[in-house]
């Protein structure tokens, strides 16, 4: 096992609890890079100008795992919109305004691109979608936001905003064949309670690079799940901004990585507002030759965030030979005056006792391995809170295992 963690909190956030069911790293076949440098800023201010980010060339270290051949020209401008990119469909119960909106929209651009790809998307979109949740208002049912891919180019942008003391959950489904470039923005007003879930669920030739900005307000809370299983080449990058002190996010992750794909999630919790928390869980799986996932959890504490309780945790389970794995957390700490902070990260194969385990009690070898991984991914499955989406998932990770055991 490849393991990093740095100054635990005394209180035990999901995912901390016990060792990972995870063996040792095999040379070779696993290449596991957890480091505790600083990497929060940014090589370049965030801006909405692509001309203010240079060309990405792989050795920058925003870039360096990412295989920049395979954007299919989302970093250096070649990329064009077609008229067939995605399809989105929104489904909204009451109390909730669904628009279609052009670039001067005063509700669009309240999260600044922070990278190349991020501010070309910024710079092509031609209409936005706005969700609004008013105020006060609680939603009984989630809102549903289909993405489907028709095999071309297009660039996106999404608004979804809760008025004060709103309460809602917003699936977003990202489905077919399609090179995509989007920003997706959550602001959440005073006291607002927000879940989204994000799957990417595309088809195997699919890109899809995308920034998530939450602005999370005074005493509100942003649960963000982010799931992941298609694609050739998917680049997710959820951020964090509290608005007003007593804000609170959990940003879960679950990706299932298979042979070929590369699939990376690079997360940043800005503490720059007093008295806020965060905690970050991602656990990912993968098989197949040259399966890549990256996983980079940035968290910030700056000098005025006095009273922060945070902490990320990244794990992975690795299947099969010839998969990759790199796993970066960081956390810089600019006061003394903080509740908690803390990182871990680790990455393995099957523990073997585990398996003789249920293997002794009469359990098949290949039961057995399901038995595992459900297990791994079990506690993450459970923060969605939504039983359809839950079992389609749980249906994906036993087509997925079905490949490998």
């Amino acid at each position: 096992m490849a393991e990093a963690q740095n100054s635990p909190k005394s209180s035990t956030p999901l995912g901390q609890g016990g060792p990972p069911p995870l063996g040792s790293t095999t040379a070779g076949s696993i290449a596991v890079a957890a480091e505790s440098t600083v990497a929060t800023r940014m090589s370049a201010p965030p801006s909405f100008d692509v001309a203010d980010f240079p060309v990405p060339h792989g050795r920058e270290e925003e870039w360096r795992f990412t295989p920049l051949a395979r954007l299919r020209g989302l970093h250096d401008g070649t990329a064009v919109a077609t008229g067939e990119g995605v399809r989105v469909e929104i489904e909204a119960p009451e109390g909730v305004t669904v628009e279609t909106v052009g670039r001067d929209d005063a509700r669009l651009g309240k999260a600044k691109p922070v990278d190349r790809v991020a501010a070309q998307a910024y710079s092509s979109f031609e209409k936005a979608s706005v969700v609004t949740v008013a105020k006060e208002a609680v939603l009984a049912e989630p809102i549903r936001i289909a993405v489907h891919g028709e095999g071309g180019v297009a660039f996106g942008h999404q608004v979804i905003e809760l008025g004060a003391f709103a309460e809602a959950v917003v699936v977003i489904d990202h489905t077919g064949d399609a090179v995509l470039a989007a920003n997706v923005d959550y602001v959440l007003g005073d006291g607002a309670k927000l879940t989204v879930v994000s799957v990417q669920d595309w088809d195997e030739k699919a890109v899809h690079v995308a920034q998530h900005n939450a602005l999370v307000g005074r005493d509100a809370s942003f649960k963000s799940v982010v799931v992941t299983f298609g694609g050739d080449l998917v680049r997710i990058h959820p951020r964090v901004e509290y608005t007003a002190p007593g804000g609170s996010a959990e940003l879960f992750g679950l990706y299932f990585t298979d042979a070929g794909q590369h699939q990376e999630h690079r997360l940043l919790v800005d503490h720059n507002t007093p008295h806020c928390t965060s905690n970050v869980a991602y656990k990912g799986a993968l098989q197949g030759q040259d399966a890549h996932a990256v996983w980079i959890g940035d968290v910030l504490i700056q000098a005025a965030a006095e009273g922060t309780d945070t902490y990320e945790l990244n794990r992975n389970l690795v299947l099969t030979d010839g998969a990759r794995v790199d796993s970066v957390p960081n956390l810089e700490i600019e006061t003394g005056e903080i509740a908690g902070a803390g990182h871990a990260s680790a990455t393995g194969r099957f523990d073997d006792e585990q398996l003789f385990y249920l293997m002794a009690r009469g359990i098949p070898e290949t039961e057995a391995r399901r038995l595992v991984v459900r297990g791994f991914f079990a506690e993450l499955v459970q923060q969605i809170g939504l039983p359809d989406v839950e079992e389609r998932l749980i249906a994906k990770v036993e087509a997925e295992l079905e490949a490998s055991v």
